[in-house]
């Protein structure tokens, strides 16, 4: 098996643990999807800011990069 089938397998096994983690967290899915394979995103801040009380939405707002943020 070559290493990029690999490492890409690998990339979406981490990207569904992700998906997991914010969809218990109470992230909607398509949400929580495109959160995910998006490793711009700290998933842990997105939880404790969700786990503080925020919401999904307004904590997504908060941490989105730059790039996205400014073009809003």
């Amino acid at each position: 098996m070559p290493t990029s089938t690999r490492l890409e397998q690998g990339d979406k096994l981490v990207a569904a643990w992700r998906r997991d983690q914010l969809v218990a967290a109470g992230f909607a899915l398509p949400a929580a999807r495109r959160l995910a394979r998006d490793p711009r995103y700290d998933l842990h801040a997105l939880l404790e800011l969700v786990g503080r009380g925020c919401p999904p939405a307004v904590a997504a707002q908060i941490l989105a990069p730059l790039d996205e943020a400014s073009a809003a």
